[in-house]
């Protein structure tokens, strides 16, 4: 027998399903886990907005700061967009910043997330995922729906 040859199947033989073992233990150990053990310690603030809710008499803290926005769009919701809770908001959308004396009586956005204000909108969102934690439809409230 040829020595290549020797060489060739031992390869094939015993280092291919080698490879193959290591690596497949390598994108295992990578593959995040989800368990739904609520004791976990969890750092990432992806969490801390979950539970987050807008109580109703926050409509108040917020509304009379854009009430002229508010008129305008309760007679041009034509085009007016429409956000939910969970949603990822689209990277076209450039939130304005809601400066603190706004809410300084109500309850502070969730660790991690800030409030932004777009087209009637008070939206609790994460700036990194751009995912919502909950929205007051400032518009929707004005016009008693």
């Amino acid at each position: 027998m040829n020595v290549r040859f020797i060489a060739h199947r031992a390869f094939s033989t015993f280092a291919v399903p080698a490879l193959v073992f290591f690596l497949s233990v390598g994108i295992a150990q990578a593959t995040p886990q989800h368990h739904d053990d609520h004791d976990d310690h969890h750092d990432s603030h992806d969490d801390h907005g979950r539970d987050f809710r807008f109580r109703n008499e926050d409509r108040g803290h917020f509304a009379p700061h854009y009430q002229k926005d508010i008129n305008h769009w309760q007679h041009n919701s034509h085009g007016r967009p429409h956000f939910v809770r969970g949603q990822r908001i689209p990277p076209s959308y450039r939130f304005q910043p809601v400066p603190r004396a706004y809410y300084s009586a109500a309850p502070p956005p969730p660790p991690g997330y800030q409030y932004g204000y777009y087209d009637g909108y008070v939206v609790a969102y994460d700036p990194t995922t751009r995912i919502v934690a909950d929205v007051l439809d400032l518009v929707g409230a004005a016009a008693g729906r």
